[in-house]
């Protein structure tokens, strides 16, 4: 039998280290720890205003986060409607969503911010969606419905587009028959300032407003822009009439399982994008803009009495919303900016 003196035993173990090392650094790359994957669903794609918000923040998620987190933002592609995709959240089947202008319908609590002429500003509503009135129903959404609010944003004011006639006055909305969504409060808006309302599902509008179902309907302008309304529609009058607040939120299972460090992360790339979706839809919000954007696509934009309007909403849809939210009505008029 060979005998191994210590030196030669001290090469050997030496050699097998090394060979070790090298096997290691080999080592397949499907061994190494994958990033987890976070899929964010909403139901258009740029350019609309918080689809862009939403895919630069997919891009700032994964590039900060050094290789722990893949976010992947789908617009329009991966499901289409609201309630499937907050659903979808709930049930942990993708990572993030949105409901979109459906907020009220998916979450009633939000509601009472939809009663025409109530939010004067959004200044105003920023200050109570970043404030207290944001972190409570965060809380309310993560105890009711498993989700945890990212961060609050809008479409802008509503505006009301036709293809009948401009609305300057209340009169001239009498007997129009105008799309709502199917959250109460829009109806109770169009029924309350004389329209007719009809509810209906966005992917029924364009086709129902070609057929002559319904005359028109109302968004902001960021909207009718990305949604193309002007293609069915002749006039875009500026009422002013609701803000649309709503809401991105994550599974609260899956958030409350990222590390301290993802979470900070995701906050943070949150806010630079409520802030871009901010810009982005308060920038086209006024006469002139709108003059400039939709007068170009053959619509024809009109300013509205506004004071008439607000005073009709005041008389026939805010004593019934004023009763059902006390609390909160009182704490949004106290609101100043």
């Amino acid at each position: 039998m060979t005998r191994i003196v210590p030196a030669t035993r001290r090469r050997i173990l030496q050699a097998a280290a090394a060979s070790s090392v090298v096997a290691l650094a080999k080592a397949p790359a499907f061994a190494q720890a994958q990033p987890k994957k976070l899929v964010f669903a909403h139901v258009t794609a740029s350019p609309e205003s918080s689809a862009v918000a939403f895919e630069a923040m997919a891009k700032e998620v994964t590039e900060r986060s050094n290789g722990e987190l893949a976010m992947e933002f789908h617009g329009g592609t991966l499901l289409t409607k609201e309630l499937e995709i907050i659903n979808a959240v709930k049930a942990g089947n993708i990572a993030m969503g949105d409901p979109g202008g459906a907020a009220a319908t998916v979450f009633p609590e939000m509601g009472v911010f939809l009663v025409p002429y109530l939010i004067a500003s959004y200044d105003q509503a920023y200050k109570m969606f970043n404030g207290a009135v944001g972190d409570r129903l965060d809380k309310q959404f993560q105890d009711k419905y498993k989700l945890k609010v990212l961060f609050f944003y809008d479409y802008g004011f509503r505006h009301f587009w036709n293809s009948k006639r401009p609305i300057a006055e209340p009169k001239d909305l009498r007997g129009l028959k105008m799309r709502v969504q199917q959250a109460k409060v829009f109806a109770d808006t169009i029924n309350g300032l004389g329209g007719v309302a009809v509810p209906m599902a966005w992917g029924e509008v364009i086709p129902a407003a070609q057929q002559g179902v319904i005359d028109g309907a109302d968004l902001p302008i960021v909207n009718i822009l990305a949604l193309k309304a002007y293609e069915v529609s002749k006039y875009c009058s500026m009422t002013y009439h609701n803000y649309g607040p709503t809401a991105a939120v994550i599974n609260l299972e899956l958030w409350n399982g990222l590390t301290e460090s993802q979470r900070k992360l995701i906050a943070d790339a949150s806010r630079n994008a409520q802030t871009k979706v901010r810009q982005l839809t308060e920038s086209v919000d006024n006469l002139d803009k709108a003059k400039e954007l939709l007068e170009a696509k053959g619509m024809t934009v009109n300013t509205a009495n506004v004071d008439a309007f607000r005073k009709l909403a005041q008389e026939k849809v805010w004593p019934a919303y004023k009763q059902q939210f006390p609390e909160l009505w009182e704490e949004i008029v106290a609101t100043k900016v």
